[in-house]
């Protein structure tokens, strides 16, 4: 009995241990809540037709804060508002751990059509009281006591099976090794097509290539998306009968860094061992990007159809005129970075721009006043910077030294150098430079929205409810 009971403890902590991450996790949420509707009203610009908008700045601030990305961000702003503002009495006992946070996302998705307070209030005070019995649920049954509730006090508010056309997507995640996975949500027809089209390609080798049907279904998908009638057959056979398969080629680009070592390995160089068996004296280092590392075979596949461009060395780059760099300073800036340097901020090379510290032509287009920002991140430091807003440091190592409108503080070092040490040479130092005053006017010059947030939102709830009530009105009960 003592064993049993020793044995138990760990049962005990575990079950404390939940109860204290739930805890934890429901006062961040409600904190970011908090903060995000005192920190707007603090605010109150009332640039709602803005792209960036007073969400965007308290989502800039909450996730340079937390270390997290813009999105991120966003769901714990929407989740704590949400809380604070519709489902109070669920809030209580969200807070006090009652509830997980999975069944949070699943209650707060499908209460989203309700617009009425009054009817808020009811299923508000319902989940209160039902909600912590659902914590061992499915998220499919969990929706269905929430429609189960909501069916009988506003039925165009039920969220349908239509959701699901809208929620389509696709998307790909790395997974290590070089590969990436492709999942998402299409429409059927699409899915068919899509099915049949990889099959065909996948059938157009001979029956000797060696690769398993799956991984030719795989190496099909790039020839697919070029339009590409064949995929190459790797059989290596002169007899091949598919030897005259066409190989995928198109205008698509993806940038590739490797040390040139593994250049030099991947193309078969007997100095650098290549198909010799000869030990490399470096690691073999490949990225793309967004993506992940690659293996040196991956990269062998790659350079037939690739140009091999050396990044520049930061010795040889200085100051340029006008305000565009050059492809050689774009080439190290973004190999330097990797990402958008914004405190918490993922965003890949690809989708990023390149930022002048100190504005031109105050500020030198130089690379040590250069670096990576995503535009959203870009828009705030150039339309919400100086007194009262954000400033940002770089220093001669790509270091950037971020100071918030609130004062606190947040140091980000460019990805590049995590992979390649080498991008930690620091370029030229600029010494001080005598920063402009911010124009008064200069939110006039700032990009708009078509439709503010509030718009949208409205838009989104009254467009599905209306279908929804369509779909009653075609069939009345009984259903």
């Amino acid at each position: 009995m003592s064993e049993k009971r020793g044995v138990g403890v760990h049962l005990d902590a575990a079950r404390d241990q939940l109860l204290a991450e739930r805890v934890a996790v429901a006062a961040k949420i409600l904190a970011a809540g908090r903060f995000a509707l005192a920190r707007m009203a603090e605010l109150g610009h009332g640039f709602e037709d803005l792209i960036v908008d007073d969400w965007e700045l308290v989502a800039a601030e909450l996730g340079a804060e937390l270390g997290i990305s813009r999105g991120r961000a966003c769901t714990l702003i929407t989740q704590g508002r949400d809380l604070l503002t519709r489902l109070p009495a669920f809030a209580e006992v969200f807070a006090g751990g009652g509830v997980d946070l999975r069944v949070l996302r699943v209650i707060l998705h499908r209460c989203a059509l309700i617009t009425d307070p009054d009817i808020m209030a009811i299923v508000d005070a319902q989940l209160a009281a039902a909600a912590p019995s659902w914590n061992a649920l499915s998220d499919e049954r969990v929706g269905e006591l929430i429609d189960w509730m909501i069916v009988e006090v506003d039925p165009v508010a039920v969220r349908r099976a239509r959701e699901t056309r809208r929620s389509r997507h696709l998307s790909l995640t790395p997974v290590g090794d070089g590969m990436v996975e492709i999942y998402g949500v299409v429409d059927a027809a699409k899915g068919a097509v899509f099915e049949q089209g990889v099959e065909a390609l996948a059938r157009t080798v001979c029956p000797h290539d060696p690769r398993t049907h799956a991984q030719r279904r795989a190496d099909a998908v790039d020839a697919l998306a070029l339009r590409a009638t064949s995929i190459a057959c790797l059989c290596g056979r002169e007899d091949c009968p598919a030897a005259g398969n066409e190989v995928p080629s198109g205008q698509f680009v993806i940038h590739v860094l490797a040390e040139q070592p593994t250049v030099a390995t991947a193309q078969g160089c007997p100095e650098q061992g290549g198909n010799t068996g000869a030990p490399v004296a470096t690691p073999a280092r490949a990225l793309i990007p967004g993506y992940g590392p690659i293996t040196v075979d991956h990269l062998a596949d790659l350079l037939p159809a690739a140009r091999v461009r050396p990044v520049p060395d930061p010795a040889d780059l200085g100051a340029e005129p006008g305000y565009q760099p050059s492809h050689k300073l774009a080439d190290f800036v973004g190999r330097r970075d990797l990402t958008c340097r914004w405190p918490g901020c993922t965003t890949s090379v690809a989708r990023c721009d390149i930022d002048h510290t100190t504005p031109w032509p105050a500020g030198p287009t130089h690379p040590s006043n250069t670096k990576l920002y995503c535009r959203i991140h870009h828009l705030i430091k150039t339309f919400h910077c100086g007194p009262g807003g954000w400033t940002d440091h770089q220093h001669p190592d790509g270091t950037l030294t971020l100071t918030a409108p609130n004062g606190r503080v947040y140091t980000t070092k460019p990805d590049g150098a995590l992979f390649f040490p080498q991008f930690t040479v620091a370029t030229a130092e600029l010494g001080a430079i005598d920063m402009p005053p911010p124009s008064p006017h200069r939110e006039r010059a700032a990009p708009t929205r078509s439709r503010t947030r509030i718009q949208n939102r409205a838009y989104r709830i009254a467009h599905e409810r209306a279908h929804n009530r369509d779909h009653i009105d075609a069939h009345p009960p009984p259903f």
